[in-house]
């Protein structure tokens, strides 16, 4: 098996010390990715003042919802790719490396193209305020162009990922968020750019990170990233595999994103204090859940890499293990968050009524954070034994259906209350858990069949 500098092995050694060394890095790589936008809104909040804290967050909403797209597309190249690594074939790896880098590189100049034209639209469908829908416009669109960085990078960490390497991803990251910090206080805090500084210190830094993931991934694999010749001719099979996984997950992450544009509508119906309160709740929110999203992450390789090495007997116990780290963990963060909810919100913005709104609704979902913790880590169970269709299609009824019909009947059956707002949040996390633990019940003998086949060949 091809072994790169740094790499976690799951198929052997200790299944706690593995996940835990592996998950760190994601966890701080995860963290320093979400300071790309809550660096944007401590900026802009701080120099710009309430309303252009209101347009940075509509436009995070909706930046938030296509980042989410390819964030799970980037789960069917981990799968393919680590399946690949556990069978220790290295040329078949170099090939499907190749395949999956050129296909994100594809998609991502697309997309960008799309949401540059798309903005208004996006916009509109949000209900964003005309007192900020220009300075919204501005950010978004400026963002979109880059979004093929973001594309490139996030499907180039998940490779690395699942070669064993966690650590680059998190180096690139710290280098990458530097960047993004500096430009964000010399463009916004200096120059007085507004929300076009921010957005641009956030693309900049985002097209460095892809230029240093590139670095790392040709060098650890002694490969080129980038064939078109070789995926149109000879990349079906990867590709269909990559979409067979990625495109479940890319499809239910960017749903949930269009539900969080719509649960912005109803954001919208209030105050731009009002509205720039909720969005830092969401932005605390987003740092809390990082590390079961990290574990979720681990899970997935762990996973996939034991199932194409013939480990399976390490399979059943890693996810009980993982589960247990990241409700630890996770409980941990919540607790700390209840307590400081105030003093966390004011870092934002200081004025009295963004506070309330803010810490208020920081506290209600404090309470519910440890069930994402358990959704995450059945998530990533599920995927790395490619199941992504049915969980896609649960987290959907929960997230969206459920969510959807709370917000309605509550807001258009009484008169609109803003606390009724925060426990949309909860509702969908609980209820999309729900399901997924009685599918999982429903099919966990079927899980168990590569292992039985294998047995019986013996």
């Amino acid at each position: 098996m091809l072994q790169t500098r740094g790499a976690v092995d799951f198929t052997q050694g200790s299944i706690v010390r593995n996940i835990i060394v592996f998950s760190m890095p994601i966890v701080m790589g995860e963290l320093l990715q979400n300071l790309y936008n809550s660096v944007d809104a401590l900026v802009v909040g701080n120099f710009a003042g309430k309303t252009a804290l209101a347009a940075v967050t509509v436009g995070g909403v909706i930046s938030n919802m296509v980042v989410m797209f390819f964030n799970g597309m980037s789960v069917g190249a981990n799968v393919t790719i680590s399946k690949a690594y556990g069978q220790g074939d290295t040329d078949v790896l170099r090939r499907k490396v190749r395949i999956a880098y050129t296909f994100s590189l594809l998609l991502g100049v697309l997309f960008s193209l799309f949401g540059i034209l798309l903005t208004p639209q996006l916009l509109e469908m949000a209900g964003t305020r005309a007192e900020y829908f220009a300075e919204a416009l501005t950010y978004l669109r400026i963002y979109l162009a880059g979004l093929m960085f973001t594309v490139i990078y996030n499907n180039a960490a998940g490779i690395l990922r699942a070669i064993g390497d966690s650590r680059t991803p998190f180096y690139i990251l710290v280098i990458a968020c530097g960047v993004n910090i500096a430009l964000d206080v010399l463009l916004t805090g200096w120059l007085r750019m507004g929300v076009t500084g921010v957005a641009l210190a956030t693309v900049g830094s985002q097209g460095l990170s892809t230029f240093l993931a590139y670095r790392a991934i040709a060098r650890s694999l002694s490969t080129r990233c980038v064939d078109f010749r070789e995926m149109f001719r000879q990349g079906g099979d990867t590709v269909r595999e990559i979409l067979g996984v990625g495109m479940a997950a890319g499809v239910q992450s960017a749903l949930i994103g269009i539900s969080n544009i719509f649960v912005t509508r109803y954001m919208n119906m209030f105050s731009t204090s009002a509205v720039a309160g909720i969005g830092i709740a969401q932005r605390i929110d987003r740092f809390v859940i990082l590390p079961a999203k990290s574990f979720g992450i681990t899970m997935t390789t762990y996973v996939s890499q034991n199932i194409g090495a013939g480990c399976f007997d390490r399979v059943r116990e890693g996810m009980k293990r993982c589960l247990a780290t990241a409700l630890g963990v996770t409980l941990s963060l919540s607790a700390a968050v209840y307590i400081f909810a105030p003093q966390c919100v004011s870092l934002f913005n200081s004025d009295p009524e963004v506070v309330s709104v803010g810490a208020d609704m920081a506290h209600v979902l404090a309470m519910a954070f440890w069930v994402m913790a358990v959704r995450e880590v059945l998530l990533g169970y599920l995927r790395g034994h490619g199941r992504s269709f049915t969980p896609m299609v649960l987290s959907l009824i929960g997230m969206i259906g459920v969510r959807q019909a709370y917000l309605a009947i509550t807001f258009f059956f009484d008169k609109p209350l803003i606390a009724r707002l925060y426990y949309c949040f909860p509702i969908g996390w609980a209820s999309t858990t729900l399901l997924l633990f009685v599918y999982y019940l429903l099919v966990r003998n079927q899980l168990r069949k590569p292992e039985i086949e294998a047995r019986a060949a013996k």
